[in-house]
């Protein structure tokens, strides 16, 4: 070690050299490290999501998830297999071991997934890997006071915003929301039907035939080759109803027929034609008016603010390119992560200076606290290299483990100067005492150095969400100390023998000085005894206040961001709950309109806080987000105290409130309950009764709220029970009856029109009808109509809300 040094005293202008190369790869590193919010969060959780007509969940779990698991089950590192059924669909979740290789894992299973499922009669099998980063970093809200046709608003938002924002570098995709398209609605009158002898089946055929274009192959003439097609598409909206659908025959005053030419009835006569907006999936509030979102995705592994600041720059130009319109922006990550960022950066900023504040305090030398002060800037620029090379980013937590670091970086260049001070003083000349002074402790501050990382180190191999949160952290802390024993050993002394002089010594009269301590510490080595056992008696009261103080993962924090997430009973229609979310902002305003820069409701199924579109999500469901004036005399927890009852009049709503930081615990996959009781076993009604029980005992323990089980009232709905003979009788089978309903009900596509440019749905659909006609209903089978009721009963009932399995049992929540 003291070659390093002679070599460091004795070239100081290579030393120099050095430093300045850190420096200028520090500053290149620097500008090329991503920043983030968090550390790159690897959740190691597949899902498996299916979806199968209006099956029974009883049904799914019988007949595919039982199998879904017993494949998922069988592959490498898997740690917990759970799902969730419920009517027509299921949602399988393979979570792994957080060593696991999940692209390896993902293709695996998707190998063995798509064997096991050739057997499988699904109408659709998606297998998603969990991707935290997978959330909007920018949302944007579309409106305009005088356009209220959403289709229009959908054009706009569609064809030129999307287009322009999915162009621009970092930008990998636009979702919209709250859109509805026009589509062209053929609704026929069953009773003209049956007078002229048509089926739905007959018409929808009518409309293709008459929709479209056919190639009649190719003729030569003089040498040219020319292509033959037929053309017959509709060209405005009335042909469609000047279609010919069948012919009548003439017929007297009697109503007999009589000879003569037969005439064309065409669609217009028998049912009525229009063109409007088909019902949205979902539907987007701006403080109470509808408009159209546009949620906004980065590409993966590209910085997060760059990507902002691109879009910052663009939202400009296309507010200016759409005069009249109002561009609103609801969400911005950018500005949360830049304002997390910078908070910690000056908190280390803070800790440099007042380090260096209380080294000159102490020490009482301008040149003396300059040389150890040099030691932060060099080292945490030498830290820049070393994260960039290690693909670390700037976040909150390797600014955190800098912002950790910074008081210990000095730690070696104070030891290493207080020998050079004290060889000073035995007669030393300043090169030489700069020499050995930092040769003799070298080894000390090295052993001391790598006794502070091995606490740090450990972190780094860490399994689970906390060494994933943390091993950033470790490496940072661990990478600058490693920088400030370098520069311990090869700044420090080159430093003090050309910026001290040979005949310094130590300031007495103006140091700091604690005379009463030398008098303390005789005082307490005299009565060792009583030191012990003040010591122990510290030791037992901070074990016995230990129970008393609270522990959680994440801290919670005062963001000016919270979700309300809405649901009402199963089976709502969207309108309805429109209505009523509507009421709930109205309530929220007049509460809190005083601390609320902005509200936005996105009511239906629509993408999650999480980035992940939840299966489940339905009708019945919405989410208030609450956009919060950063000065405000009121807490978010004194607001959700305050909503919760406000809105308790409102009947068989069911709240809950989620906090800004929520969306790192949802990262993490720590988004449930705080409180989870599971009850095993096999058979429903037991395990129903069971934790029906279990939640009437938790609802006296004040504390709790928002308590909820997996047998709460599922969706109403209606069974078609078939008669077995009757329906043997008349030769009709359950699918043909069920194909019949659905065209009946939900109608059928007839094709498609071109209008403005864009291919227009032609939707044929039936006269709507209520519960109690669906038995008059009459089906088309083995060329009869026959009644519904002729060979079915109809019941209503209401079906299990949902069947929850852990590890290929049956658990209730």
């Amino acid at each position: 070690m003291k070659k390093l040094t002679s070599f460091s005293v004795n070239y100081p202008i290579t030393v120099l050299m050095l430093i300045l190369a850190v420096f200028l790869l520090g500053y290149i590193s620097f500008s090329k490290l991503g920043v983030d919010l968090f550390p790159n969060l690897n959740n190691p959780r597949i899902f498996v999501e299916i979806k199968a007509g209006e099956r029974p969940p009883e049904e799914i779990e019988q007949l595919f998830v039982r199998n879904i698991e017993a494949v998922a089950v069988r592959q490498k590192k898997v740690s917990r297999v759970s799902s969730i059924s419920r009517v027509g669909t299921a949602q399988v979740t393979v979570e792994y071991g957080w060593d696991a290789d999940m692209d390896e894992a993902f293709l695996d299973l998707q190998k063995s997934l798509t064997q096991a499922g050739q057997s499988f009669n699904l109408d659709e099998m998606n297998i998603t890997q969990h991707d935290p980063n997978a959330v909007p970093i920018f949302t944007l809200a579309l409106k305009h006071p005088q356009i209220t046709d959403m289709d229009e608003l959908r054009r706009v938002a569609e064809n030129y915003l999307r287009n322009e924002l999915v162009r621009l570098e970092g930008i990998a995709e636009v979702e919209l929301l709250g859109v509805e398209e026009k589509e062209v609605i053929v609704r026929t009158d069953s009773y003209l039907m049956d007078a002229y002898g048509l089926t739905a089946s007959t018409i929808a055929s009518k409309i293709a035939s008459y929709n479209r274009q056919v190639s009649g192959g190719s003729i030569v003439e003089m040498g040219q080759k020319y292509v033959i097609k037929g053309v017959a598409e509709f060209d405005q909206l009335e042909d469609i109803g000047n279609i010919i659908v069948t012919y009548s025959q003439p017929t007297n005053l009697a109503g007999e027929t009589v000879a003569g030419e037969r005439i064309p009835v065409f669609l217009r006569d028998v049912a009525h034609i229009e063109f409007r907006n088909k019902e949205p999936e979902n539907i987007v509030h701006v403080d109470q008016e509808r408009c159209i979102a546009l949620a906004i995705y980065k590409e993966t592994k590209f910085n997060t603010i760059k990507a902002i600041d691109i879009l910052t720059d663009e939202l400009v130009n296309l507010q200016k390119a759409l005069p009249g319109y109002d561009l609103f922006v609801i969400q911005n990550q950018g500005e949360f992560i830049v304002k997390a960022v910078d908070e910690v950066k000056q908190t280390a900023i803070i800790g440099v200076i007042l380090a260096v504040f209380i080294l000159y305090v102490f020490l009482r030398r301008l040149g003396a606290t300059f040389i150890i002060a040099s030691a932060i800037p060099v080292s945490i620029v030498a830290t820049f290299n070393l994260m960039y090379f290690n693909h670390l980013t700037l976040n909150i937590m390797t600014l955190g483990g800098l912002a950790l670091g910074a008081g210990m970086l000095v730690d070696n260049a104070i030891v290493v100067m207080e020998n050079i001070f004290r060889n000073l003083e035995s007669g030393m000349s300043l090169k030489q005492a700069a020499i050995d002074g930092t040769a003799q402790v070298a080894g000390a501050i090295t052993a001391s150095t790598i006794t502070t990382i091995v606490v740090f180190l450990p972190i780094v191999y860490l399994h689970g969400s906390a060494g994933e949160l943390f091993r950033e952290q470790a490496w940072t802390v661990a990478f600058a100390l490693l920088s400030s024993l370098a520069v311990a050993v090869l700044v420090i002394p080159m430093l003090s023998s050309k910026l001290m002089k040979g005949h310094e010594r130590r300031v007495h009269l103006k140091s700091v000085r604690f005379p009463w301590y030398p008098k303390l510490l005789r005082q307490i080595l005299h009565r060792a005894w009583l030191a012990i056992l003040v010591g122990l008696c510290m030791i037992v009261i901070a074990a016995l206040l230990l129970p008393f103080v609270g522990s959680e993962f994440i801290p919670k924090t005062d963001g000016n961001e919270l979700v309300i997430d809405i649901k009402l009973p199963e089976g709502t229609e969207l309108s309805r709950t429109e209505a009523t979310v509507l009421s709930i902002e109205n309530t929220i305003l007049q509460l809190l309109g005083s601390s609320i820069d902005r509200t936005y409701t996105t009511i239906g199924p629509v993408t999650s806080l999480s980035g992940e579109k939840d299966i489940f999500a339905d009708e019945n469901m919405a989410s208030i987000t609450l956009l919060l004036k950063a000065k405000r005399d009121i807490s978010s927890r004194q607001i959700i105290s305050l909503l919760n009852e406000a809105l308790a009049y409102i009947p068989d709503a069911e709240f809950q409130y989620i906090q800004q930081q929520s969306a790192l615990q949802m990262s993490l996959g720590t988004d449930e309950a705080p409180i989870v009781v599971y009850v095993r076993g096999e058979e429903l009604d037991v395990i129903q009764n069971l934790t029906e029980q279990a939640k009437e005992k938790m609802l006296a323990i004040e504390d709790l709220f928002n308590l909820e089980t997996s047998f709460d009232q599922g969706r109403p709905e209606v069974n078609v029970v078939l008669d077995r003979v009757r329906a043997g009788i008349l030769n009709v089978s359950i699918e043909s009856i069920a194909s019949e309903l659905q065209n009946f009900l939900e109608g059928r596509t007839a094709g498609e029109w071109e209008f403005e440019g864009e291919l227009q749905d032609i939707t044929l659909r039936l006269p709507d009808v209520g519960i109690s006609q669906l038995e008059n209903i009459e089906l088309q089978a083995s060329n009869q109509k026959i009644r519904l009721g002729d060979v079915a009963d109809i019941e209503k009932t209401i079906a299990p809300k949902e069947i929850n399995r852990q590890n290929q049992i049956r658990v209730g929540l």
